[in-house]
């Protein structure tokens, strides 16, 4: 987490909405993003997604079984599918999402037993800091703040 806690505050820095996260395999990170919707003009440039996208390169293969996805926010929908879809093993989150939440807040993708793959979920690991990240960015887009910290 402390990592993509260090991607939310990177992406944050940038003027993206604060969210980091990577894709771990046994230890070991084989893909990062964060935020970049803003300077990639990219409604899907989603911090999961570019990690997700980054492990599929460096191994080779679109099926991520065995990898964690650590994030500082609760996935949204799409990302949440994009798990589901990759064959991710584990995800594991920081802030809930109360707005557009995937995993447990609005809905739960994690577990739909619909869909062709269920993974399993860690939530509030890093909460506080991640969350302290977005509300801090928030409210200094509003003027309410010295600005972000992240």
């Amino acid at each position: 987490m402390a990592e993509a806690l260090a991607l939310a505050r990177d992406a944050g820095d940038r003027g993206e909405v604060p969210v980091g996260a990577v894709a771990v395999l046994d230890g070991r990170v084989v893909g990062r993003g964060s935020n970049a919707r803003e300077s990639a003009r990219d409604p899907t440039a989603h911090a999961e997604l570019l990690a997700i996208q980054g492990a599929a390169r460096a191994l080779g293969r679109w099926r991520l079984t065995g990898v964690t996805v650590v994030v500082t926010l609760e996935p949204c929908a799409m990302c949440a599918g994009a798990m589901v879809l990759a064959r991710i093993d584990r995800l594991v989150y920081g802030a809930s999402d109360p707005k557009a939440g995937a995993v447990g807040s609005l809905m739960d993708l994690s577990g739909d037993a619909r869909l062709n793959h269920r993974f399993e979920v860690v939530r509030g690991v890093g909460a506080d800091e991640a969350g302290e990240l977005l509300r801090a960015f928030f409210r200094a887009r509003r003027g309410g703040g010295n600005g972000a910290e992240g």
